[in-house]
């Protein structure tokens, strides 16, 4: 396990991902379920093509600032425990940290400019989870470069941020009930359709990738009860990857520029989604 890499992690995760989709496609298409619509899947493939892209281009930038922030490592959780307790603990700490990078993604204008185009479809499928945000690999820093300060060396965290990212395309179906015990421990895909839901009692709750017990701790669970109507509270009405990816951004800028003050302009970035002075 010590000599386990992201890229060992994706070689094996990103065809197993492919391959589901497939599947999935070809029993929405026997059971005619419609799982999958053109527009829609066009549109998340652009979003996962630039997103993918941009993390191409700065992946080496972005190992290399956790590795220079390891220098200053206060603590490396790694000398005081067996191997495999040090990857329990990755994937904990890391679920940990993107839990409030998630929240603070749903409840913060900017990074909800970032963040909501992966809410943009109107489907449930394997394929959304690939619908990321083009400035994602820039947001995140600003929350994971913590551990490798605190916790973890970068190689470890990386190689299981890969494997924490791969488990939640598993999330993304409509095809999955619910899983008995492990509703209790686990991000299931009923809990991620709650999420996904516009729906007034699923916004803003379920905001873990991998472990749901963060939710239920922080009280942001909500169990899937009502149909999920998929999507935001006001929809884009469109296919096109980079209007989804500016769209917010421009209302923010208009909203900005027409503040009648500094702190009011302020209180747009960081206010959450919707917010309007009094």
């Amino acid at each position: 396990m010590t000599q386990l890499t992201s890229t060992a992690v994706y070689a094996i995760g990103l065809p197993v991902a492919l391959l589901i989709i497939v599947a999935e496609a070809l029993y929405s298409a026997w059971k005619k379920k419609d799982l999958y619509q053109k527009g829609d899947s066009l549109g998340s493939i652009g979003l996962f093509t630039g997103n993918f892209l941009i993390v191409l281009f700065t992946k080496g930038l972005t190992f290399g600032f956790y590795l220079y922030l390891f220098q200053y490592n206060l603590f490396n959780i790694a000398d005081a425990l067996p191997m495999w307790r040090v990857w329990i603990f990755a994937l904990l700490i890391i679920d940990f940290v993107f839990y409030w990078y998630h929240r603070l993604s749903h409840r913060v204008r900017f990074l909800w400019a970032i963040h909501m185009t992966h809410h943009s479809s109107e489907e449930m499928n394997f394929l959304v989870a690939f619908r990321q945000g083009w400035f994602n690999p820039f947001s995140k820093l600003l929350f994971f470069w913590i551990i490798p300060v605190f916790f973890l060396d970068p190689t470890i965290m990386v190689a299981a941020g890969a494997f924490s990212t791969l488990y939640g395309v598993l999330t993304h179906t409509t095809v999955i009930g619910k899983l008995g015990f492990l509703e209790w421990i686990l991000v299931t895909p009923s809990h991620h359709r709650a999420h996904h839901g516009s729906n007034p009692e699923y916004i803003d709750k379920n905001y873990a990738n991998m472990f749901i017990f963060y939710d239920r701790l922080f009280g942001t669970f909500e169990p899937e009860r009502a149909p999920v109507m998929y999507g935001l509270t006001e929809n884009v009405n469109t296919y096109n990857p980079v209007k989804i990816t500016f769209m917010d951004w421009q209302a923010l800028y208009k909203q900005v520029r027409s503040a009648n003050s500094i702190k009011e302009a302020l209180q747009y970035i960081w206010k959450p989604p919707g917010w309007k002075p009094k």
